[in-house]
């Protein structure tokens, strides 16, 4: 349906400019604007020069674009009200007092919050309750953050977007659970309790005992780590917080340890020494997650922990291997990693490379050594790479372990848990940091004359993600849980197979659909699974290893696992034939990955494995949302665990969000200086503060400074308060089928734009309905007037388009049809349209009712998104006569199509978007002709009686929405009235507009001629420009056409000036 919004004549929302400080805030109090008249002085101006830029986009047809779409806008601060009446935690927010002159985001989200939890409206057992429950369930689990995070823009997104779902479900009747819970974060939780204890107290985590040491980190979470949580109820996440859940807590205590016996029993788990990912820094072996894949363009120096100096990575160093037996003869080999020789056991090359078929079987010198090692070949050699000859280190490498695996050789460990070079390397070497040696063994291989050069090399560069240090893989003995069986299983669950039979739930449903090529080419490849870690705080392996008297072992450990230590006990008596009392055991020091307990949370959390009622009520989980970058690390696990545990699937879908990134599409880093903390964007920032969050960061001193200087480019004057609902829109405003989402503070900034428009509406409606309005019940309502019949029609559009989005969870088809309901339709049209009619005297019932509709319902529609605004503007509605609705927007019944569908009229939308085209005509004369004032009248003529009876319809609102005088119609075939100003509607209609009068021909010709003038130059330098290929060649040609077209416009203009002055050589008053 075609469609013009009014919207896009009007102003701009904001004219902006820099300041260099954020505003104050004041409470609310019906005080004059600071500074006085200077301010209004100045405000008067902004809005002048917004119009003239408004004019000349009019002119052109397309706003010409600068240089940067962001440095064109800076922003004004705006006047901070404080909602400071005296409300005690949980009691309802006084709304009796008038609303405040604008949106201000910290008085609109004081006080719903702690009311809404103490109401318990986000509790299912509240919701079963409500009128509209429609017996169904919706639950969700959030991805639980680390306790000692702080939020971030991916946090926001989640909620934003899980919160919108979660509200939505709510509103329409369903039971909804959305369990709440922060993870224990074991490697971050540590480090952080571990610097505090050295700063505190010059204490290291060794000098207490383990108990001690723990008891620190619990004093520490009680103290530090709601703060998550805290952050959570800003963003107005309806969690349900008498469910909150910590995966430490002693319900996911029994859930993991049971989960560990399950799958010990069932053959899932077992210890092995294979090659783990290991921080030297930590001392612990950590997961793929937590190793940052860091691309190095060649050499790079870096500092790292523990090492005295930087280190160069990037480099390619060539290291001879003397042939045995021929002096001169030798093979080079090329590596990044010197100080990784000592445990070399081979030398590899490609069996088909011709350049060493001639030493096939012959043995090299170790160039440090002068050990003999076999020359072998293996077709996973890269002929191509390097020299075509490599070295095999299968200690320390996953590649080589696994060549060195099928040439049977043993591997040798030359780097130890701390990073220093174990006793294998010699005296010389023992002991020292790994990237000392290095150097060391360099100079050694220049020494003997093995060296044999040094290049610039592109590399990718493992670094822990917790350390900073560089991930060495070391061989360590683990437990590891096969994942191969379960993957194949979680890689089969969009197909009907048996495995699916099985499965209650059936098949997974994965949106967006593009995940599903990497989630089973991940489960097709998948390894096993390391999930010990060698630290304190975390769940406990619960295994034990059995002592046995000297002289009577096996040569192998025996290991055991019980849910307690006395069923461990029972366990090796068994085993072993002894006793349980004569036993030794010694339960395994480490703890389980923290996604080993986060995997299990789906359950756990709802009491697994215990049969509760809300397992039995709210599992499997309806939906699952989280980030895609968690698709393989979480979200598979957690299918393959709680299928292997609870038989389901559980949940029966996953929608994943993209990653956020800046405007320009990078990845936002602290190193870039564009990180986006929510809390800044939803409070506002000074530049000063950002830039002393960045000193207070671990940035080294040229990574400071390069931050430090783009931070300052992309927010010169900080960030401006822009409040929650206006980032949740943002958010949810961007689609997850696509990209990456591209976020900028801009595009925030203009979504509270919108809520003050929002605001602005509803003060003018509540100051419309008056104290002794008495609301109908929609159903009851019947339009009187083709303008009331559109905007209800719009209306009943919007909640169709909304209930959409919602049953797709595409939620930026319903920011899509909020924005343009609120803005395009009611505030542009509807609320303009009906000023003149609510003037009347008597003033007719009707609008006041359609007014009230479309507030309640469009705050409704409003609600999932943006809660705190919704709240506070629906509770200053009147009550209808048997009282409010519900005691909170949050419950209200959401409006649905279905009950609107009797407003929707699409072909009386379609005659009115006929009127709208005729609006934008008549506002391109206005602007033409510079009629800033004057209301001039306005004859239309068309020679369709269709056409003719469509715009009698509309006469009133055609000349109110385009600021003329009375509109009338024309007969067919009438003479055209001289001295007005013609344009086409298309067709057979015609427009026409006074003049005579209005406008001076001589004083207005000159300015006609200079703005053509600058038209035509512009038109001529677009000409001339080198036509190129794509988008950039698009936007000319159509820059062009527009340009074109407005030349016309104006040479049509000055053609009917010129007649006007030589048939009216005394012109009237003009206004110019």
């Amino acid at each position: 349906m075609p469609h013009f919004p009014l919207g896009s004549f009007r102003p701009p929302l904001l004219g902006l400019r820099p300041s260099g400080s954020l505003p104050r805030s004041r409470p609310l109090s019906t005080q004059p604007e600071p500074h006085g008249s200077s301010v209004s002085r100045r405000n008067r101006e902004a809005k002048q020069k917004r119009l003239r830029e408004k004019q000349a986009v009019l002119e052109t047809g397309v706003a010409g674009k600068s240089e940067s779409a962001e440095s064109s806008k800076a922003w004004s601060p705006k006047e901070i009200v404080l909602y400071e009446i005296p409300t005690d935690p949980g009691e309802k927010k006084d709304t009796s007092r008038p609303l405040p002159p604008a949106y201000s985001p910290r008085y609109v989200e004081a006080a719903w919050y702690p009311w809404w939890v103490r109401q318990g409206f986000f509790k299912p057992e509240y919701q079963a309750r409500l009128p509209q429950a429609t017996g169904e369930t919706f639950s969700m689990c959030i991805p639980p953050p680390n306790v000692t995070g702080s939020l971030h823009i991916g946090h926001a997104l989640t909620v934003a977007i899980q919160d919108t779902l979660v509200r939505w479900h709510r509103m329409r009747g369903d039971r909804v659970l959305w369990v709440p819970g922060s993870d224990h974060a074991g490697i971050a939780t540590q480090a952080v309790v571990e610097k505090q204890l050295w700063r505190e107290r010059g204490l290291r985590r060794h000098e207490l005992s383990r108990e001690d040491f723990l008891r620190e980190v619990w004093q520490w979470k009680e103290a530090k780590g709601g703060e998550i949580c805290e952050q959570l109820r800003a963003l107005g996440a309806s969690l349900d917080w008498d469910r909150e859940r910590f995966t430490m807590d002693a319900g996911s205590s029994v859930a993991v340890t049971e989960a560990f016996v399950r799958l010990y029993e069932a053959g899932l788990l077992y210890r092995s020494r294979q090659l783990v990912n290991w921080s030297c820094a930590l001392r612990s072996a950590i997961s793929d997650i937590e190793v940052e894949s860091r691309p190095l363009p060649g050499r790079t120096e870096l500092r790292l922990p523990g090492c005295p100096t930087p280190v160069a990575f990037g480099l390619l160093i060539s290291v001879a291997f003397p042939v045995d037996g021929e002096p001169d003869a030798e093979v080079v080999v090329a590596t990044t990693r010197p100080e990784t020789l000592p445990g070399d056991v081979a030398v590899a090359v490609h069996p088909d490379d011709s350049r060493y078929t001639h030493l096939h079987g012959r043995r090299l010198r170790h160039p440090l050594t002068g050990q003999l090692l076999p020359l072998i070949t293996d077709s996973a050699v890269q002929p191509h790479v390097g020299t075509g000859a490599v070295k095999v280190t299968p200690a320390h490498s996953p590649a080589d372990a696994e060549m060195g695996a099928r040439h049977g050789f043993s591997p040798l460990d030359v780097i130890a848990e701390d990073g220093t070079m174990t006793s294998l390397c010699g005296d010389w070497l023992q002991g020292l940091h790994r990237f000392v040696a290095r150097e060391k063994i360099v100079s050694a291989l220049r020494e003997r004359g093995l060296f044999r050069g040094l290049q610039s090399h592109p590399m990718v560069l493992p670094i822990c993600s917790r350390s900073g240090d560089v991930v060495e893989h070391l061989l360590k003995s683990q437990w590891f849980v096969r994942c191969r069986e379960m993957g194949a299983r979680a890689a089969e669950v969009w197909a009907r197979r048996p495995f699916l039979q099985a499965v209650a739930s059936g098949a997974l449903e994965l949106s967006p659909p593009f995940h599903q090529k990497n989630w089973q080419h991940w489960f097709a490849h998948i390894g096993d699974w390391c999930v010990s870690r060698q630290l304190w705080w975390g769940h406990r392996i619960p295994a034990y290893l059995v002592r046995e008297e000297a002289g009577k072992g096996h040569g192998e450990d025996c290991w055991v696992v019980g849910r307690s230590e006395a069923e461990a006990r029972e366990v090796a008596a068994r085993l072993t034939g002894r006793p349980g009392a004569e036993l030794a055991l010694e339960r395994d020091p480490d703890v389980l990955d923290t996604w080993f307990s986060s995997a299990l949370f789906p359950f756990s959390a709802l009491g697994w494995p215990q049969e509760t009622p809300d397992l039995a009520r709210f599992y499997p989980l309806s939906l699952l949302e989280t980030g895609s970058d968690l698709l393989l690390f979480w979200v598979g696990r957690m299918v393959m665990l709680g299928t292997q545990l609870t038989g389901q699937l559980p949940f029966s879908k996953v929608l994943l969000h993209p990653m956020v990134r800046d405007r320009q599409g990078r990845k936002m880093s602290k190193s870039l200086g564009n990180v986006l903390d929510p809390r800044d964007v939803i409070c506002g920032v000074q530049l000063r503060v950002l830039q002393e969050k960045l000193r207070d960061g671990n940035l080294d001193p040229a990574e400071l400074a390069t931050a430090a200087a783009a931070q300052k480019k992309e927010f010169p004057h900080g960030i401006p308060e822009c409040g929650t609902d206006a980032l949740r829109f943002a958010l949810c405003s961007h689609g997850v089928l696509g990209g990456d989402l591209r976020l900028s503070v801009s595009e925030v900034l203009s979504c509270r734009h919108f809520c003050n428009k929002i605001w602005n509406a509803l003060r003018f409606i509540l100051s419309a309905l008056g104290e002794e309005f008495v609301p109908r019940p929609a159903e009851e309502l019947s339009p009187c007037s083709p303008m009331d019949a559109w905007i209800l029609s719009r209306l009943a559009l919007a909640a169709r388009e909304c209930e959409r989005g919602f049953l797709s969870r595409e939620l930026s088809l319903v920011t899509h049809a909020l924005h343009h309901f609120w803005l395009h339709s009611l505030c542009d049209v509807y609320l303009e349209a009906v000023k003149p009619v609510l003037a009347r005297s008597p003033r007719p019932p009707e609008p006041a009712q359609v007014l009230f509709s479309c507030a309640d319902l469009g705050l409704r529609l409003l609600a999932p998104l943006m809660p705190f605004l919704a709240e506070e503007l629906w509770q200053r509605l009147p009550p209808g006569p048997g009282g409010p609705l519900a005691p909170s927007v949050s419950v209200a019944p959401y409006p649905s199509a279905g009950s609107l569908e009797s407003w929707h009229q699409p072909e009386l939308e379609r005659r009115f978007s006929r009127v709208q085209e005729a609006v934008q005509v008549l506002r391109t004369l206005r602007a033409t002709y510079q009629l800033t004032r004057a209301r001039p009248r306005v004859l239309l003529q068309s020679s369709e009686p269709g056409e003719r009876d469509l715009f009698g319809a509309f006469l009133e609102p055609l000349g109110t929405l385009s600021h003329c005088g009375a509109v009338g119609l024309l007969p067919p075939g009438a003479a055209a009235p001289s001295h007005w100003a013609q344009a086409s509607l298309g067709g057979s209609t015609q427009v026409y507009m006074e003049l005579q009068g209005l406008v001076d021909p001589r004083a207005h010709l000159p300015l006609l001629a200079a703005r053509r003038h600058k038209l035509q130059k512009q038109l001529d330098g677009l000409i001339a420009r080198t036509p190129s290929d794509g988008e950039a060649e698009t936007q000319r040609q159509q820059r062009l056409s527009c340009l074109q077209l407005e030349l016309l416009k104006l040479d049509k203009a000055a053609s009917h000036l010129r007649q006007l002055m030589d048939e009216s050589p005394s012109p009237g008053s003009s206004e110019l």
